[in-house]
C-alpha cells in the first residue's frame, strides 16, 4: 500500500485494474480502442486510488505537439510569402504554434526538412508539394502518423486534402477576356510540367479557346516560375510566334518579366501585346501599365486550410479537395 505522500502512477492504476499501462492510457485519452468491461475496471482503479492525470505531461510524451509545420515550396515568391502569413495567422487563433521553411523547389530539401520536423513530434504538415513529390511518399509519411494538408498544388492520387485555388476557372477567365476583344493571336506562358497547377492554368486556356471555337493550336511555353522565366519564355515566343498580340502568364512574377521583355523589344505592354498574371500580388496595380490578373483571397486559402486542419486533428474526415473561387481583376495591361 502506498503511502500518502506517494505519487499514484498509471503503473498503480494498470495492477489495480489488473489491465495492461496501454490499456489504461487507452481509457485516459478517450479511444474507442477499449472495451466497456475494461473501461470500467480502469475507472474504478481510479476512483479507489485517486489517480490525477496530468495532461500537460502526456501533451509532452505524446507525438502530437502544439506545432504546425509549413514547408512552402518558395518563399522568394510573394505570393508564397503572402500565404504563408495568411496561414500563420489563422494558426495562431487555433492556439498552435507554426514553423515556417522553404524547400526552394527542391523535393530532395523537402524530403529531408520533412524528416528532421517529424523530430520534433509535429502536429500536422501544411505543405506546398515541391516538384517531384511522389503519392507513396506523402502516404508513408501520412501512415507513420502525420497528418498532411496541401495547399496550392497537389499530388494525384495521395491521401492528403488539398486546398486549392480554382486555376482552370482562373485562366479560363482571363482567356475569354482577351478573347472578347477579338483578340486571337495568343499564347501561354510560364510554369513546368512537374506541378498541377500549371496543368490546370493551361486546362482553363484551352478550355476558353474551345468555347469561342478556336481550334488552331496556340503557343504554350513553359518557363520557371519566376521574373526570368517571364523574359526568357517572351524572348522564345517573339522569336517564333512574333504576331502574338496577348499572353496569359502562369503567375503575376512570370507576366513582370514579360512586361519587361517586351518592353526591351521595342514593343508597348497593354497596347502591342496584352498582358494578364494570376495571383494579383500587391504591387500588380502599382505597375506600368497596372497589371490585369486572377486574384485569388490568401485568406479565404488560410481559413479552408485551417478548418481542415480542426478537423483532421479531431479525427473528422475532410474533403479531400477544396476549391477557392477566384476572380479577374482587371487593368490597363489588357483593356
Amino acid at each position: 500500500m502506498k503511502k500518502k505522500t506517494d505519487k499514484i502512477t498509471i503503473f498503480d492504476v494498470a495492477r489495480e485494474a489488473q489491465v495492461s499501462k496501454s490499456t489504461v492510457s487507452l481509457v485516459l485519452t478517450h479511444s474507442d480502442k477499449v472495451s466497456d468491461k475494461s473501461k470500467e475496471k480502469v475507472l474504478h482503479a481510479i476512483d479507489k486510488l485517486g489517480y490525477v492525470y496530468n495532461r500537460d505531461a502526456a501533451a509532452l510524451r505524446s507525438r502530437r505537439s502544439n506545432l504546425v509545420a509549413l514547408v512552402i515550396n518558395d518563399l522568394t515568391n510573394p505570393y508564397s510569402a503572402q500565404i504563408a502569413v495568411g496561414l500563420e495567422n489563422h494558426i495562431h487563433t487555433l492556439g498552435m504554434l507554426p514553423m515556417l521553411v522553404n524547400t526552394a523547389e527542391s523535393v530532395e530539401r523537402q524530403t529531408q526538412v520533412v524528416k528532421t520536423l517529424k523530430e520534433y513530434n509535429v502536429a500536422a504538415f501544411i505543405m506546398c508539394p515541391a516538384p517531384g513529390t511522389t503519392q507513396q511518399w506523402v502516404d508513408e509519411l501520412i501512415n507513420s502518423g502525420f497528418p498532411v494538408i496541401h495547399i496550392m498544388r497537389e499530388v494525384p492520387f495521395c491521401a492528403a486534402p488539398t486546398i486549392l485555388p480554382d486555376n482552370k476557372k482562373g485562366t479560363h477567365l482571363a482567356t475569354s477576356h482577351i478573347l472578347q476583344q477579338g483578340i486571337e493571336d495568343i499564347a501561354f506562358i510560364g510554369g513546368t510540367n512537374d506541378i498541377s497547377d500549371h496543368h490546370e492554368r493551361l486546362s482553363g486556356f484551352h478550355s476558353a479557346l474551345k468555347q469561342f471555337n478556336i481550334h488552331q493550336d496556340k503557343p504554350t511555353i513553359t518557363a520557371a516560375t519566376n521574373r526570368q522565366g517571364g523574359r526568357d519564355a517572351f524572348a522564345t515566343l517573339h522569336a517564333q510566334y512574333p504576331a502574338t498580340k496577348a499572353i496569359i502568364c502562369f503567375n503575376d512574377v512570370i507576366a513582370y518579366g514579360v512586361v519587361e521583355a517586351i518592353r526591351q523589344h521595342g514593343l508597348i505592354p497593354g497596347k502591342d501585346i496584352k498582358v494578364v498574371g494570376f495571383d494579383d500580388l500587391a504591387d500588380s496595380c502599382l505597375m506600368s501599365p497596372s497589371l490585369s490578373s486572377v486574384t485569388i483571397n490568401a485568406d479565404d486559402i488560410g481559413k479552408h486550410t485551417c478548418q481542415v486542419l480542426q478537423e483532421l486533428l479531431n479525427q473528422g474526415t475532410p474533403a479531400v479537395r477544396t476549391l477557392v473561387d477566384v476572380h479577374l481583376q482587371v487593368r490597363a495591361s489588357s483593356q
